[in-house]
């Protein structure tokens, strides 16, 4: 599809020919965005040039979309973009030639993406028909012939490209050989450069300020859906993104809850509640999570031992084990801790963190030989629950490996969290 530069269509912007792929407009020449240097993008690109060459591929067909395990994927890591139109979006990566981002939009919307990706040819969908696009690039660049990769967009569910997009690619591309690699990407992820962690602490600060705005919020009266409110504010306020916020509350005189909500319902807190909750805020497409709970007046007495005698030191001793040189193995056995006691727990204990939660994970009774590796990013969750079944306590915090041991970037302090409870409140929460 042929651009159209802002100098010939000025006085036709609503001829939708002219619209869809239209550049060079300055319609946001004054936008400011924070970028990753050249150097980093370059590392990134040789990174997948040596998958590619290790694959025999002459091109690799890149996606990322809106959905929470793909959070743009390999897509935003090499562009910059996130998506939030379309199921994915695509960059065509050549072996020898420039890359092609394929967006979703055409239009304004396309003239800002060409401002903030990386890179610099970027095409509209014409509709959605992505593959088509794709597959102009791939002749434009001299591939028709070449072996064609596309890794899973969606690396948990192993979702690829939708099917009307993939036979596109095949009706346009006769002689192509187009090849559904595995993931890539978890290798290039796992372990990150300086300019990544930077993000990663952003975010993790992000989940600080969204869980203090949380428990200012937590008050008689006040109802989970204030709670995100107050969170989700909070992100969007420090120049983050939400990535997830899951908040519910139960009586601690009567408790059934084991995890928060990932939809908040209206219940309205009272006095004696608990909140239970985990954050995830992102940042440039990083992103961290925080739970702890959050007791609304002073909790019934056994809830307040389980915190203090189970759910803290529990996760303390989990905590010792996120050493480089030590093992998942050893974040299990550490974990023991709760079956030791009495208590039981949701299966997962600890995931890592690419984007979005990513490997590795450690579940009650499987952990593995992996090593812990300085620059990776590790959320530890464990979610202690009473025999009974009825009450659990998420206690969550993210953590970047160092060189000597662990860095917690979501630093809230670890103690019981008890809002203050005034008469009026506690009378008007009894009614």
């Amino acid at each position: 599809m042929r651009a159209t530069d802002f100098a010939e269509a000025r006085a036709a912007i609503d001829d939708m020919g002219n619209f869809a792929n239209l550049t060079n407009t300055g319609w946001h020449h004054d936008a400011v965005y924070e970028t990753f240097s050249d150097a980093e993008y370059r590392r990134r690109y040789e990174a997948v040039y040596a998958q590619m060459d290790a694959l025999g591929l002459d091109a690799l067909i890149v996606g990322g979309g809106p959905s929470h395990w793909s959070s743009g994927g390999g897509m935003l890591w090499l562009t910059g973009h996130w998506e939030w139109h379309a199921l994915a979006c695509y960059v065509l990566v050549p072996r020898r030639a420039e890359p092609v981002l394929v967006y979703s939009m055409g239009g304004s919307h396309l003239e800002s993406i060409r401002l903030l990706s990386w890179v610099t040819d970027v095409r509209p969908s014409m509709g959605g028909r992505f593959g088509r696009v794709l597959a102009e690039a791939i002749v434009e660049k001299g591939l028709d012939r070449g072996r064609i990769g596309h890794p899973p967009i969606d690396t948990r569910h192993m979702d690829y490209m939708p099917l009307n997009q993939y036979r596109d690619l095949q009706d346009a591309l006769p002689d192509a050989e187009l090849v559904l690699t595995d993931d890539i990407f978890h290798d290039l992820f796992v372990v990150k450069s300086a300019e990544e962690l930077d993000c990663v602490r952003v975010a993790g600060r992000l989940c600080v300020d969204a869980f203090g705005a949380m428990v200012d919020r937590a008050r008689p009266g006040a109802t989970e859906e204030d709670l995100r409110a107050a969170a989700a504010s909070a992100i969007y306020e420090g120049g983050g993104e939400v990535d997830f916020l899951i908040i519910g509350s139960t009586s601690t005189h009567e408790p059934h809850l084991i995890f928060g909500n990932p939809r908040p319902s209206r219940r309205a807190l009272k006095d004696g509640d608990v909140v239970l909750n985990e954050l995830a805020a992102g940042y440039r497409g990083y992103t961290a999570q925080i739970g702890m709970p959050i007791f609304v007046g002073e909790p019934e007495g056994s809830a307040r031992r389980f915190f203090e005698e189970v759910t803290l030191p529990g996760f303390l001793r989990i905590e010792a084990e996120l050493q480089p040189g030590r093992t998942m193995n050893d974040v299990e056995r550490a974990a023991r801790f709760f079956r030791d006691n009495g208590y039981q727990s949701r299966p997962i204990h600890l995931h890592g963190i690419d984007l979005v939660t990513g490997p590795p994970h450690v579940y009650v009774g499987h952990g593995s030989d992996e090593v812990i590796r300085p620059g990776q990013v590790l959320m530890l969750e464990p979610n202690p629950i009473r025999a009974d079944g009825n009450l659990g306590m998420f206690f969550g915090h993210t953590y970047i490996v160092t060189e000597t041991g662990s860095e917690r970037i979501t630093d809230y302090p670890l103690d019981i969290v008890i809002t203050k409870i005034d008469r009026k409140e506690r009378r008007d929460s009894a009614h």
